[in-house]
């Protein structure tokens, strides 16, 4: 007999509630003197992809090196009290989804993957932004900078957004944008005949590369865990995210973490991207807005500070009502301010 204080908890799909299991035998044998076979995890369609590059922007590419787990680490780590091939792949998919739903992180850590990366030096920025990756960079100290820079098409140079300091808003006409390509290209043929110049007559690399545009590719292995990946695409994956960088999230999301951790990748994509999160403030409007209690609706919008007008009477730019007004508008819903 087991005593409670033995016994762990395990979480039932379909209800939500944990309920308590008995422990497992540690690695399936009680001669703890005899060491057990243990598979490691393969996943077909993430090993066919190994080593192979995923093309991205003009010169850039991803491909995967190696990986650690799956979709039934995830389980099983959540399950610490079973073993393999205890429960249904439909009951495996409830207890992704609730551990995705309910924020429990962890299990999700147990997998790991590593990235071969070529990317322009302005995005790869914003990668090492995100420090809970281990990163090792190809180095133009030790040697010579990769001959390649990003190019811009004359029909994708962006206009500044009108409304976001660090967004882009639309496409400025062809015709200038190929006065901008072609100026991009003698700047970034020049800048690489002074580099090369500068090898030529001795100088140390990790000197004469300081004037290299931001555009050349660099090239580095990046390994994270999926919860971080998760976090990662979350945030590179969305509209306000940088194109270039958005670029590399949806090759990484839809063509790799898809085929390794499917059913992750579903819940991921129900939890996270399409999901729809309200603040305490959103959800008393709209259930306001819902009731069509409309002066009670605009009451509140006052005072939470969402209508502050400017002299002329007209509502003041308020990025919190912006974002409530496009939320309302995926559910159907008008403002009553509108």
């Amino acid at each position: 007999m087991t005593s409670d204080s033995a016994k762990s908890r395990e979480f039932k799909p379909g209800s939500d509630t944990p309920r308590v299991t008995e422990p497992m035998s540690d690695f399936g044998s009680d001669d703890r003197t005899v060491p057990e076979q243990i598979p490691r995890t393969y996943v077909a369609a993430l090993d066919a992809m190994l080593g192979r590059p995923f093309k991205v922007l003009d010169d850039g590419f991803v491909r995967v090196l190696d990986y650690m787990g799956d979709d039934g680490a995830i389980v099983q780590a959540a399950r610490i009290s079973y073993g393999a091939g205890t429960k249904q792949i439909h009951q495996d998919r409830g207890l992704i989804r609730y551990l995705m739903r309910h924020a429990h992180t962890t299990p999700f850590e147990m997998c790991d993957i590593k990235f071969h990366l070529r990317v322009p030096m302005d995005t790869w920025r914003q990668y090492v932004r995100h420090r809970t990756a281990s990163i090792n960079e190809y180095s133009t100290r030790y040697s010579v900078a990769i001959d390649a820079a990003q190019q811009t098409p004359p029909d994708q140079w962006r206009a500044q957004s009108t409304l976001n300091r660090q967004g882009s808003g639309g496409t400025l006409p062809v015709e200038v944008g190929e006065k901008l390509s072609a100026a991009e290209r003698a700047l970034q043929d020049e800048a690489r005949r002074v580099y090369e110049g500068r090898l030529a007559a001795g100088v140390a690399r990790e000197q004469a590369r300081k004037d290299l545009p931001l555009s050349t590719y660099t090239e580095a292995y990046w390994k994270i865990n999926l919860h971080n990946l998760l976090h990662f695409l979350d945030l590179r994956m969305d509209d306000h995210a940088q194109e270039e960088i958005r670029a590399y999230a949806r090759v990484i999301g839809e063509e790799i973490v898809a085929a390794w951790v499917p059913i992750v990748w579903e819940a991921f994509l129900d939890y996270r991207r399409r999901a729809l999160h309200l603040s305490g403030i959103e959800a008393e409007l709209i259930h306001l807005i819902n009731t069509n209690d409309r002066a009670a609706a605009m009451a509140a919008a006052e005072r939470h500070g969402l209508l502050t007008r400017r002299r002329d009477g007209s509502l003041a730019r308020n990025r919190e009502r912006a974002e409530l007004e496009a939320k309302l508008a995926a559910l159907g819903l008008t403002a009553p301010w509108v």
